[in-house]
């Protein structure tokens, strides 16, 4: 399979980058990026960069881009005929999600959201222990998801998370992960939405850094939500679901998994890093959606457009 990588920020370039030139059916022939700063590290390792790409010299894009930009290059290459790897979030919001209605269902199919870490085996552990019934019924969800601490002295960094911020709070971004993982593991998207609050601890921050929800999801399950960005501290990342019978934690960084019930306490780790495992596993899923094993991309445009638009109405009720 034919690749180039559209996009050559940090995600790009530290992990889908190697994943991409790990796999051994890929072959990485371009990487794309308005930055000649960018493409020179490219350049550096090989791989032919430039700053745009003729969908006819690939078989699929991997798009690492900004959600203000993903829209329009998605719909661009999935319209040429390419599979297409998008990041999370898939737009800014449910109105600019909007132009990919202008995707056939052919075309539609063959775009695969970058909800990256949905592909973990833990996830699949605890939708296992959720729907055989070791936890009991209903749960209660904690998911405090916090990254992106403030560091005054490193300019790269705060730049990129301001203008990120410009662009809509935590929970849009680090949203499209979290409502993803609850919808998949709770039985479908939210019923609805509670209540929701923000925080902006700097005011010259273009928008609130620490949001917050509660959710009511089907079978009975509540969620209580945390996002958290930019300052200078941060709590710990995890995710914790509490039912009758027993209570699973799950590390937000190495997605390690503590089971605890009446039997005592059971730990569950996976071989190699999270981020490592996790894109090698989105990889093989796109060739695989190339070379037609898999007939539609997973996670798919829609569940892309399901997580953005619970993480929209959050961000809304929030302000």
């Amino acid at each position: 399979m034919r690749v180039a990588l559209v996009g050559l920020g940090e995600i790009g370039l530290s992990a889908h980058l190697p994943a991409l030139l790990r796999h051994p059916s890929v072959e990485l022939v371009r990487c794309v990026d308005p930055d000649p700063e960018r493409r020179e590290i490219a350049a550096g390792q090989g791989i032919k960069a430039s700053p745009d790409l003729a969908p006819e010299a690939v078989d699929g894009v991997v798009l690492a881009t900004p959600p203000w930009v993903t829209p329009h290059l998605a719909v661009r290459y999935a319209q040429a005929g390419l599979c297409v790897l998008a990041e999370k979030p898939v737009a800014t919001s449910v109105e600019a999600a909007q132009l990919y209605d202008e995707l056939d269902h052919d075309q539609r199919r063959r775009v695969q959201v970058g909800l990256t870490y949905r592909h973990d085996p833990a996830i699949q552990q605890l939708k296992t222990w959720i729907e055989d019934g070791t936890l009991g019924t209903p749960i209660l969800v904690r998911a405090h998801i916090y990254d992106e601490a403030h560091d005054a002295g490193d300019f790269e960094h705060s730049q990129r998370i301001t203008t990120t911020l410009e662009h809509g709070s935590p929970v849009v971004h680090e949203g499209a992960h979290l409502f993803d993982w609850l919808s998949h593991l709770l039985g479908g998207p939210p019923k609805s939405l509670n209540d929701a609050w923000s925080v902006t601890t700097r005011p010259e921050l273009p928008a609130a850094n620490l949001v917050g929800a509660r959710l009511s999801y089907p079978r009975g399950h509540q969620a209580l939500v945390e996002f958290g960005w930019f300052t200078t501290a941060l709590p710990r990342c995890e995710l914790t679901f509490l039912g009758d019978r027993g209570l699973a934690t799950l590390d937000g960084f190495s997605f390690a998994l503590r089971l605890s019930t009446a039997d005592g306490d059971h730990d569950v780790t996976f071989p190699g890093d999270r981020t490592t495992r996790c894109f090698d596993l989105q990889v093989r899923r796109f060739v695989e959606l190339y070379d037609g094993t898999r007939k539609a991309g997973e996670p798919s445009l829609d569940d892309g457009i399901a997580a953005l638009r619970t993480a929209e109405l959050v961000a809304g009720r929030a302000l």
